[in-house]
């Protein structure tokens, strides 16, 4: 629901992550991303945190976000940390941020 609010869109993307979560993509950003982009978020919203720590293992949490309107963001989480799919609406940080630290490029 592009007019629609964050709570109302959470459904969809909580969905639509749990479809992800369910596939061998799961540690992947990038399906996770893919995924919300062929829903109709929108890219240049979007926020992924890494694959893999700094020595090359997997991450044990993986974070997602869409930046809704402007003050708040749809938050995802998943990984070994969680054991299942984490959504929740949360006010947006400084700068129209989702996450906090560094995240990764959305180049592809």
């Amino acid at each position: 629901m592009p007019d629609g609010t964050a709570e109302e869109n959470l459904p969809l993307f909580t969905a639509i992550a749990e479809g992800v979560w369910a596939t061998d993509q799961r540690g992947s950003g990038r399906a996770y991303i893919d995924a919300l982009i062929g829903a109709g978020f929108d890219r240049g919203a979007m926020q992924v945190t890494q694959d893999r720590s700094t020595v090359g293992n997997p991450a044990e949490s993986l974070q997602f976000s869409v930046r809704w309107g402007e003050t708040e963001c749809l938050v995802g989480q998943v990984g070994p940390s969680t054991g299942q799919v984490v959504t929740t609406v949360l006010p947006q940080l400084a700068e129209g941020r989702c996450l906090v630290g560094t995240t990764r490029p959305i180049d592809w």
